[in-house]
C-alpha cells in the first residue's frame, strides 16, 4: 500500500471530463467519412472504437491520411454549440487551484485551434497553468507523451501528479507517466473512480489530510 502525502499538481483530460462533445465529434467524423467515401459508424461503433485514442490513430485504421484529419477538425469546430460543460466543471477548477493551492492542467488529444475556441466558448482560458494538447506532442494518448510533458511544463513530478480522465487512453497514458489515476465515469479505469467531476474533493480532502491509500 502506498500512502499519498500531497498532490502537487492535477491534470483534467477535456473530452468526457470537463466537456461531453461526444456528438460533436461523432458528426464531424461523420462527415468527414462522407466526404471521403468511407462507410458511416453508428455511435455505438465510433464510441467503442474512436472515442479516446487520438484523431490520427483513427484514421490510419481507415487507412485516411492528414487532409482527413484536417477536414474532422474543421467540421468539429463548426459543431462547438453542440458542446456541452458538464455541471459544476467551471467551479471544480477553479478551486481545485484555490482550495489544495496545487497546479492545474489540461492534457487532452483535441487539436489546438479546436481546444482554445471550446475553452473561450465556455470562458475557460484562465484556468489552467499549463494546456497540452494533440498538437503540441508527436504522440497522444494512450502514449504517456502528453502527460510527461504536462508535468515538465508544470515543473510537477508526475507521482505528485492525478490525472482525471474517462478512457482507458487516459488511464494507460497517466499510469505509464507514473500518475496516480481517477477514472470519471462507470466504465473508466482508474487507481480511484469518482461518477461526477465534484466528488474530486472528496479525495483531495483526504489526500491534504494524509490518509489517501491507494
Amino acid at each position: 500500500m502506498m500512502a499519498v502525502r500531497k498532490i502537487d499538481a492535477i491534470l483534467f483530460d477535456l473530452d468526457g471530463v470537463l466537456i461531453n462533445s461526444f456528438e460533436s465529434w461523432y458528426q464531424a467524423f461523420t462527415n468527414m467519412l462522407t466526404a471521403y467515401g468511407k462507410k458511416k459508424l453508428s455511435r455505438e461503433t465510433f464510441k467503442a472504437r474512436c472515442w479516446g485514442p487520438d484523431l490520427r490513430h483513427n484514421l490510419g485504421a481507415l487507412q485516411l491520411g492528414e487532409d482527413a484529419a484536417e477536414y474532422c477538425v474543421r467540421e468539429q469546430i463548426k459543431l462547438i454549440p453542440l458542446i456541452e460543460l458538464f455541471p459544476g466543471a467551471e467551479e471544480v477548477v477553479r478551486q481545485t487551484r484555490e482550495r489544495y493551492k496545487c497546479k492545474v492542467g489540461l492534457v487532452t488529444n483535441t487539436p489546438r485551434e479546436n481546444v482554445d475556441k471550446i475553452l473561450a466558448h465556455f470562458q475557460l482560458s484562465n484556468h489552467f497553468d499549463a494546456v497540452i494538447t494533440g498538437d503540441d506532442v508527436k504522440k497522444g494518448k494512450p502514449d504517456p507523451e502528453m502527460v510527461i510533458t504536462a508535468c515538465k511544463r508544470l515543473n510537477v513530478k508526475p507521482d505528485r501528479v492525478i490525472l482525471v480522465g474517462d478512457t482507458k487512453a487516459d488511464y494507460q497514458a497517466g499510469k505509464a507517466a507514473g500518475c496516480i489515476v481517477i477514472g470519471m465515469g462507470s466504465n473508466a479505469a482508474g487507481d480511484l473512480h469518482i461518477e461526477q467531476l465534484g466528488e474530486l474533493f472528496l479525495i483531495m480532502d483526504k489526500s491534504a489530510n494524509n490518509d489517501l491509500r491507494l
